[in-house]
């Protein structure tokens, strides 16, 4: 018998992931808010992760948080908090795909 505290943050992660996805599965809800789910999986399994996420998302709005360079480069859309001066913060909104169509049209 193996205990949980016994798994790493990543195993731990996955698992947790594992069965929020699950009830997904059983049970769609329109959106699924995650906050740096991402954090303690190393690169193969955040690849993994984003790959579900997109998968998932044809029936499923998700917003996620992460500071994971390789999430946000798999992502559609990225909104960001910035604060240019104390007390004061700023939202920064990027689509992916028009970023992409201005870079290459310039």
């Amino acid at each position: 018998m193996s205990h949980i505290h016994l798994l790493s943050g990543g195993e731990k992660a996955l698992t947790a992931i594992a069965l929020v996805f699950a009830m997904f599965q059983l049970n769609p809800a329109p959106f699924c808010m995650l906050d740096e789910v991402d954090a303690p999986l190393d690169d193969a399994n955040v690849f993994r992760f984003c790959e579900l996420v997109k998968e998932m998302s044809n029936s499923v709005q998700f917003i996620f948080i992460s500071h994971n360079k390789l999430a946000m480069e798999m992502a559609n859309q990225l909104t960001g908090v910035t604060m240019n001066e104390p007390g004061v913060s700023r939202i920064v909104a990027v689509d992916i795909d028009e970023a992409m169509a201005m870079a290459n049209a310039g």
